[in-house]
């Protein structure tokens, strides 16, 4: 995982790249870039998917917020 500091470079240097594109690559380049959003959140899916029992933990947890069966995270920490 990339610092903070590393991170606003990179974000920096593609500002500057992308505001030098013509208005066609640069609605390319924005493609591109969903596209790549969209594989990162796939295989982060598919990731979850993997671990043993998380797809039915996700369900048994969604069926306790609809019936109400939840508790705030500030009662957590005061107890």
């Amino acid at each position: 995982m990339l610092s903070l500091d590393s991170n606003k470079k990179l974000l920096e240097q593609a500002n500057v790249h992308l505001k030098q594109l013509s208005d066609d690559k640069l609605k390319f380049a924005i493609d591109f870039l969903e596209y790549l959003q969209q594989k990162e959140e796939y295989e982060a899916t598919e990731e979850l998917l993997n671990i043993p029992g998380f797809e039915q933990e996700l369900l048994e947890a969604e069926q306790e917020i609809e019936r109400g069966e939840i508790v705030s995270l500030e009662s957590i920490y005061r107890s």
